[in-house]
């Protein structure tokens, strides 16, 4: 199945910019290493929303959990950064409770946790 309205999903620029892409996040500079591998940095946070966007969003969509909260859902795909490499990336993305947009919450390299 696809994500639910995927095609008005919202991608907050900090969870790109701040979070993902940021050398200096406590947590998030792990994951900034992993995709800088694949091409993306913090100063092109644009390229990667674009590429979520048409690489992730199309492909099928798995509902992870369902809480008092809203429903959480996870899309293991192949991401082809701009450099050229591909790898397998975990997105997150979550529906609250009386929304219908879902909302970017993470992504992972395919293999962790």
């Amino acid at each position: 199945m696809k994500l639910p309205n995927a095609d008005r999903a919202v991608i907050a620029r900090e969870k790109l910019y701040d979070y993902l892409l940021s050398s200096a996040h406590p947590i998030g500079r792990f994951k900034a290493r992993f995709f800088a591998r694949l091409g993306y940095k913090s100063d092109t946070w644009q390229r990667f929303e674009a590429d979520l966007r048409a690489q992730h969003l199309s492909q099928d969509a798995q509902l992870a959990a369902t809480t008092e909260f809203g429903r959480k859902y996870e899309i293991r795909a192949t991401l082809k950064g701009p450099l050229g490499p591909s790898e397998l990336v975990v997105g997150v993305w979550f529906i609250p409770v009386g929304e219908d947009k879902p909302r970017f919450v993470t992504a992972y390299p395919g293999g962790a946790r």
